[in-house]
């Protein structure tokens, strides 16, 4: 086993596996709570306890599946494109709406790492945990932040935003896909865009473009910080 785990392709082969089984299990279950990232995490924790291998090891694969992140980003600009018109109509609101969206999700953190004591390296760790990884890693070590620490709190935020997005949008009677797809994208990034895509094309495409701007403006508010 130990053999085996010292190819990189185990870590890839380990996490096609566990997301396929969370596929199954969140169609069979049709619970929104069992999300497929959320069930392959577990489970490759549970592997990598259970049998005792190194991190280091599985990460071998994990950084080959890391280099995909910035590509399958980009490809999101294939449904951008295909909203061009709407896009070109409506550029004022959605420049406010991720505006307002970024700023919002910037200012809660840092008040709450206030109101919780934490230190600027954590802090800086959590504040662009609304962002896709790739930039979200970028800012926090630019700013002294623990990249770990990042990775987690934006995939745990993805995971959240793709979980409550349907009930919300329900919730608060959201109507405007666009203005759905929107707020999905700029609180919980590429892993609320896959949920938005399920919604409609319109939804998907304003989430996309949503993960763009908004990075964007995080970066530009994460230099005053």
């Amino acid at each position: 086993m130990k053999e085996l785990c010292m190819y990189p392709s185990f870590g890839i082969a380990l996490s096609i596996l566990t997301f396929w089984i969370g596929i199954k299990i969140q169609k069979k279950t049709k619970m929104i709570i069992c999300n497929p990232l959320l069930i392959a995490i577990i489970l490759c924790i549970g592997v990598l306890l259970i049998f005792k291998i190194p991190y280091e090891s599985y990460n071998q694969g994990g950084e080959i599946i890391n280099m995909f992140l910035g590509p399958a980003t980009a490809c999101l600009a294939v449904s951008i494109y295909t909203k061009l018109e709407l896009l070109k109509k409506n550029w004022l609101p959605i420049l406010v709406g991720c505006t307002a969206g970024s700023a919002t999700s910037m200012i809660s953190v840092l008040l709450l790492c206030r109101l919780m004591g934490l230190d600027e390296t954590m802090t800086m760790s959590l504040v662009p945990k609304s962002v896709t990884t790739p930039i979200a890693v970028s800012i926090s070590s630019g700013h002294n932040g623990v990249v770990p620490v990042t990775v987690v709190a934006v995939i745990f935020t993805g995971i959240l935003g793709s979980i409550l997005a349907p009930a919300f949008i329900r919730l608060f009677r959201v109507k405007d896909p666009m203005v759905a797809g929107l707020s999905i994208g700029a609180c919980s990034h590429a892993m609320g865009t896959s949920k938005a895509i399920e919604l409609g094309e319109t939804e998907g495409a304003m989430s996309g473009l949503a993960i763009g701007i908004c990075g964007i403006i995080t970066v530009l508010f994460s230099m005053l910080l």
